[in-house]
């Protein structure tokens, strides 16, 4: 879909955009137009703290409907599923500048000065487990830095984390 709409954007940008349409965001928007919460069979104690309106639930969902079909009826019916999914996305070349997250800035942010990547690692996990909360860290050992971020899912707090890296580089001017 991309490149048939988007074929002359380079390879970078589309895998930005890419990475756009299947953002959270994106997937539990998608989501909400289903009517998928409705639809959703939760534990207890999710049902309780609202999982059903949980943007990261409804978006693994979206995902795993996909995959149903694809298992169900091949890549055909998928494909076909997906482009009645994102008829209402505007796919645009804008979308590239929207879809550098914190972690995506500082990957290519290391990259372009020959560093390794971050390592990123859960320091705790806090609260019950059907409203916790995750503290990672994350560690450029090439600088010798360490920064760390809080999210209500590992991938949210690797996020914080790196966003609070790319904060501490900026400020000290390290770019």
């Amino acid at each position: 879909m991309l490149y048939q709409q988007l074929k002359s954007l380079p390879e970078g940008d589309l895998s930005r955009i890419r990475a756009n349409l299947v953002r959270q965001e994106t997937l539990h928007q998608i989501a909400m137009d289903l009517g998928l919460p409705a639809c959703l069979r939760l534990g207890e104690g999710e049902t309780r703290s609202g999982g059903q309106k949980r943007p990261s639930i409804l978006a693994d969902a979206v995902e795993a409907v996909i995959g149903a079909v694809y298992l169900d009826g091949g890549f055909d019916v998928a494909q076909r599923l997906v482009q009645q999914l994102y008829r209402n996305v505007d796919i645009n070349p804008q979308m590239q500048a929207i879809g550098k997250d914190a972690k995506t800035e500082l990957q290519e942010w290391l990259q372009a000065r020959k560093m390794k990547l971050p390592v990123y690692s859960v320091v705790a996990v806090l609260g019950a487990a059907h409203q916790q909360n995750f503290d990672v860290e994350c560690n450029i050992e090439a600088l010798q830095l360490v920064q760390r971020g809080l999210g209500g899912s590992r991938r949210a707090a690797e996020q914080s984390a790196a966003a609070a890296m790319l904060q501490l580089i900026k400020s000290k001017a390290l770019s």
